[in-house]
């Protein structure tokens, strides 16, 4: 089992949502913590909810320099990290034909590149003491693909290939990675995304929006909690929600054809 207490943990993302419950579990399992966040109004309320004081970073993750830069101040501030989460993205909703290169490249700068940036700025530092542990977040749309989220899927599915790929090199290291799968968690990803329609025809981001919400079953602070067991128990892949498992589940019994009774499971989610 692996132990967080006073080990210093790092998590992107942390100005709401999943970041910030993960910043109040972690706290309250005894680690120092370094957050960031692009939100630094986020980031700040996070920390006020904190029993003790975070370095905070504003930090784009598509920011390569950044990254790194951000990397050498928890080095010299904190003396190294042990738990590092990527967990920081964003989303657009729109076909593959009408998806502009600016979305696709906006999503993928953050959501894939700012995992590769996170982890390749903070390896080095886990290997040199061989203690630690990677956890990139994909989601179960790194598992099935859903229409009009070509972009995301395209990241989410790089993400797991990246990680999955790191774990096996890490392979008898005192260093782990950790693929995590949520489904549908209560956060305001699909409020904020960039939205111009969602798989079944919707262009109206509220009632899309509004739609999301009633099909998302986990809350951050659960989410928060099931990353944390993974790290602690040392899992390799982490499924969060009921949903994430029965998603998992009819991908690998209908690998081809998974998206008819996925569409049904999702309408009666939603409803």
């Amino acid at each position: 089992m692996y132990a967080l207490k006073d080990k210093v943990a790092v998590v992107t993302g942390a100005g709401s949502g999943i970041g910030r419950a993960l910043a109040q579990l972690l706290a309250a399992k005894g680690c120092r913590l370094a957050l960031a966040d692009v939100n630094e109004i986020g980031l700040r309320e996070t920390a006020a909810t904190l029993p003790s004081p975070a370095l905070l970073q504003r930090l784009d993750v598509a920011d390569r320099a950044a990254v790194f830069a951000f990397a050498e101040r928890v080095q010299r501030e904190l003396g190294t990290a042990h738990a590092v989460i990527n967990n920081a993205g964003v989303a657009v909703s729109q076909t593959v034909a009408d998806l502009s290169y600016d979305d696709f490249e906006w999503l993928m700068n953050i959501n894939f590149w700012g995992v590769v940036h996170g982890t390749k700025a903070f390896l080095p530092m886990l290997q040199a003491q061989n203690d630690g542990v990677i956890v990139n977040v994909s989601s179960v749309f790194g598992i099935i693909a859903v229409p009009t989220q070509g972009a995301y899927n395209a990241a989410k599915f790089a993400v797991r290939g990246f990680t999955e790929a790191l774990r096996h090199e890490l392979a008898g290291s005192g260093v782990k990675a950790i693929c995590v799968h949520p489904g549908g968690i209560k956060t305001n990803i699909a409020a904020a995304a960039r939205f111009y329609v969602d798989p079944d025809g919707v262009s109206d981001h509220r009632k899309a929006a509004a739609h999301f919400a009633k099909m998302a079953r986990t809350t951050p602070e659960q989410a928060a909690q099931t990353i944390v067991d993974g790290i602690e128990h040392n899992r390799e892949r982490v499924l969060i929600g009921g949903d994430a498992k029965l998603i998992d589940l009819i991908q690998r019994l209908m690998p081809v054809n998974y998206w008819k009774p996925m569409q049904a499971l999702m309408k009666r989610m939603g409803q």
